[in-house]
């Protein structure tokens, strides 16, 4: 029986249900990241005991299906758009935004799929954008594969984000640091490709760099879905 299945003990002296425990969770990890977050440090937030957690959550592992369903809430759009590009645009947009509110989402992201109520709604309205436009498996390849990319744009920039705060040093204040190291690195001459990148290439935003990427992707699905099936 999974948590989403189990029912909730009935309500006893201190009032606690899931809902509680879970934004008090998300909180400790919106704070401290996963590692902040143990079924006794959520009891101390909520100022019970321990063990009154066990009846509503068995593992840690439990606690933490129920915060990716909760962030879910965040991600499904209001409306569903027509075209399906937009549609999984939209969905990819709003992750990130998500996982740039709740950055220990991206340590969740690209497991097992979430079977709570808010993660299969956003599954049903990613396959749904692309219901009807080619065979079943071509569609999960699509939606696999448009997943695949934004999850590990998304786990780039926070572990970007994460060193800066870790080391006190921007992007662009580590680059004026390694420059020295880098520079007699590339006079060898042993790196020409790399060479070019860092002195001709053109320095973007993650914001950017995850929009024209996913732009790619959904470019690269197009050609799929219009290929006529043999």
């Amino acid at each position: 029986m999974t948590v989403w299945d189990r029912p909730e003990p009935p309500t006893r002296p201190v009032p606690l249900d899931r809902e509680r425990i879970v934004a008090a969770a998300v909180a400790l990890a919106d704070e401290g990241g996963l590692q902040a977050v143990s079924l006794r440090k959520v009891a101390a937030r909520l100022d019970a005991g321990p063990m009154r957690l066990y009846g509503y959550i068995s593992t840690k592992e439990e606690l933490f299906d129920l915060m990716v369903d909760e962030v879910q809430a965040e991600i499904l759009p209001e409306e569903q758009p027509g075209d399906w590009r937009e549609a999984l645009r939209i969905l990819a947009h709003r992750t990130r935004q998500a996982a740039l509110r709740h950055e220990w989402l991206a340590d969740l992201l690209g497991g097992r799929p979430s079977l709570g109520p808010n993660g299969l709604a956003v599954t049903e309205a990613t396959l749904a954008a692309l219901d009807g436009l080619a065979d079943i498996d071509t569609v999960m390849r699509a939606v696999e594969t448009v997943s695949a990319y934004f999850t590990g744009a998304i786990r780039r920039e926070i572990a970007n984000l994460r060193a800066e705060r870790a080391t006190g040093l921007s992007k662009r204040d580590w680059q004026r640091a390694s420059g020295p190291h880098v520079t007699r690195m590339l006079a060898t001459g042993r790196f020409p490709a790399l060479a070019k990148a860092v002195h001709d290439g053109t320095d973007v935003d993650a914001e950017a760099s995850f929009a024209t990427g996913l732009d790619w992707v959904l470019d690269a699905v197009a050609a799929k879905l219009t290929r006529p099936q043999a």
